[in-house]
């Protein structure tokens, strides 16, 4: 094979790889590399082995020329301290450069990233210059990483995750025609709606003390919170520690094996005396989640993805139940609302979810909300 320098034409460039001056190692373009990220993330969260994310940069305070050429410099001689099988690619095409450490058996980072650190700036300081050295910044990324203590539905470390938070360009295309879906239908809903809500309003209020909606912060996509409104159908000032212990139960498939009607197992609270007579119809019509079209008026949600998750819920995730509150927009109906509903296993629904995210299309969001007046209408997982 012939071995391909980056000052060559791009346009006569195998369209996969690039290759270092020295044709030591291939360095993967820009949305090769970062779409292995993504795969090391998957394999991540079956095999349970970390891996890390080395970035190395080019600094702001020289001329774009000798932030290239340092590194250049950098990627020929980067392979000497990294092992044969750790990938070397763009991750910002001639603006950084990423290393990803993967098999990685340790499971002491401080360990592992004195070794690294050791190892990879004692080789650089040895052959760059001391400008270009000077030039190019490092930083570490581990995954799985801890996300954000302040808003726990956001990852810590973004760069992560740049397959997610950048969508292809078809994937955008879709994503517009999403929006539009979103926005047409959510305000046609409302005004065909409009004289039921104002109906269910006053039948709240009448039935029992507390405000008419129910707000609740809630984890959208990229860990974005927003302020989740619903129809109440609890009493007020209830206490809301019990769901948090279920919820905790529920992820951690620790709940004891309940049955509805003597039949298929559920897993949500039934008989849960928090709820209002009046609450219990709502919730088994499913009345109760109209007032969610206004957040998918207001972008916070779409009419179909996944159910948008409590803050606490989300922090009794396991790494891979993560990516339901990443790869899509949550929804007021989904894969799992047609599917079962309360009788699925949260195991099963986050998969639903994530096959969900996976296919989507304008056809299957279509054929899924044809689907839900059926699955409202039955009743069945409804509690």
């Amino acid at each position: 094979m012939t071995l391909l320098r980056p000052d060559k034409d791009p346009n006569t460039a195998n369209p996969l790889l690039e290759w270092p001056a020295t044709g030591a190692r291939e360095v993967l373009k820009e949305e090769t590399f970062k779409r292995m990220i993504a795969v090391e993330r998957k394999r991540t969260e079956r095999s349970r082995e970390p891996f890390l994310l080395m970035l190395l940069e080019g600094g702001n305070h020289q001329s774009s020329e000798k932030n290239g050429k340092a590194l250049d410099n950098t990627l020929s001689v980067l392979p000497i301290s990294i092992r044969e099988t750790d990938v070397i690619g763009w991750y910002t095409d001639r603006t950084a450069v990423g290393v990803m450490f993967t098999g990685l058996s340790c499971t002491d980072k401080n360990s592992i990233l004195s070794a690294i650190i050791n190892k990879v700036s004692t080789t650089l300081r040895d052959q760059l210059t001391t400008d270009q050295f000077n030039q190019i910044s490092i930083s570490f990324h581990f995954f799985p990483d801890d996300w954000d203590q302040d808003n726990p539905g956001r990852p810590s470390n973004p760069s992560l995750y740049p397959d997610l938070l950048i969508p292809d360009k078809d994937r955008s295309s879709l994503l517009r025609i999403k929006q539009v879906m979103d926005f047409v239908g959510s305000s046609l809903m409302l005004m065909v709606c409009t004289p039921l809500l104002l109906m269910i309003a006053v039948a709240i209020k009448a039935s029992s003390r507390g405000p008419v909606l129910f707000r609740q912060q809630r984890v959208g996509q990229y860990g974005r919170c927003f302020t989740f409104l619903k129809f109440r159908s609890m009493r007020a000032d209830n206490d809301h520690s019990v769901h948090k212990e279920y919820a905790t139960k529920l992820i951690a498939g620790q709940l004891e094996h309940r049955t509805s009607n003597g039949n298929a197992d559920v897993y949500k609270m039934t008989n849960d005396p928090r709820i209002t007579r009046l609450g219990k119809f709502l919730r088994r019509t499913s009345l109760d989640e109209l007032p969610q079209l206004v957040n998918v008026l207001k972008g916070d949600m779409s009419l179909v993805g996944p159910r948008p998750a409590i803050p606490y819920e989300l922090a009794a995730y396991q790494t891979w139940h993560r990516r339901r509150v990443l790869e899509v927009k949550p929804g007021i109906t989904g894969l799992w609302q047609v599917t079962g509903r309360s009788t699925v296993k949260f195991d099963e629904m986050v998969r639903l979810d994530l096959r969900y995210a996976t296919s989507w299309s304008p056809w299957l969001d279509i054929k899924i909300l044809m689907r839900t007046p059926r699955a409202v209408i039955g009743g069945a997982g409804a509690h």
